[in-house]
């Protein structure tokens, strides 16, 4: 997805190179550095994941030269919620938890077994769920998500479930607004372009600002999970068409 006002090619390869070389084994070593604090508290095992993850966005800004903008960051209430966030790529996973007070993740329970990352999702009292098992997955989504939020942790979700390619829309599944009603936490939807400049599957990584929308909360009060998914997908969606650069 190059673009005339690019870099040539051969430096933006050496510039994601750069990247790719230091990612991997930070994520190696902050995973380890969370098993060893298993004793200690979420808080602190929070904080900890903070500092991976302000390194990663400066160490992405100063080799791809790739930073963002958000808009909309007074909308983050002072309670917990329910981020409904655009899934282009791996950078959401990465910059949402500098972005969001203390989160758990809504992840596939076979994440879990993957060396390193799916350790560190555990640690962090991630949702896991079994995908594909429909009715029962939403429960799972619905009882996990309650005692996080009793707790005081924001949920983030991203609704189409997998990644999908800039410009593109996926199929909103509907268990987290099934959330939403159930436990009347409002939901904050989050659009963004980051799969132009951070494809999935892409080895390169272009240079510029992403830019990041922060909707208004959105209530639950005396609406169907199905008007909330509607509601906040429609706003995602629409605001997608504002910020996307492709044509």
């Amino acid at each position: 997805m190059q673009t005339s006002n690019d870099p040539p090619y051969p430096i933006l390869w050496l510039r994601s190179l750069a990247f790719w070389v230091v990612f991997p084994v930070s994520i190696v070593i902050t995973a380890t550095l969370l098993m060893l604090a298993f004793p200690v508290s979420f808080d602190r095992r929070w904080a900890l994941l903070q500092v991976w993850t302000r390194f990663i966005l400066w160490w992405l800004k100063v080799t791809c030269k790739l930073d963002h903008a958000i808009q909309g960051h007074e909308h983050i209430t002072s309670g917990p919620g329910i981020v409904f966030s655009k899934h282009q790529s791996t950078w959401e996973t990465i910059a949402l938890q500098q972005i969001f007070p203390p989160q758990v993740w809504v992840a596939k329970r076979e994440l879990m077994w993957l060396p390193f990352f799916g350790w560190g999702l555990a640690l962090m009292k991630c949702i896991h769920i079994k995908r594909g098992s429909g009715k029962a997955a939403v429960k799972q989504l619905v009882d996990q998500g309650r005692a996080r939020l009793g707790e005081g942790k924001w949920i983030v979700i991203f609704p189409e479930g997998t990644r999908v390619a800039a410009g593109e829309k996926g199929r909103y599944r509907i268990g987290g607004a099934v959330l939403a009603e159930q436990t009347g936490y409002p939901i904050l939807p989050v659009a963004h372009n980051a799969g132009e400049y951070w494809p999935r599957r892409c080895f390169i990584k272009r240079p510029g600002t992403i830019q990041v929308r922060i909707g208004k909360p959105i209530s639950a009060d005396g609406k169907t999970a199905q008007q909330i998914l509607e509601e906040a997908s429609g706003w995602i969606e629409d605001c997608m068409k504002e910020i996307t650069t492709l044509k």
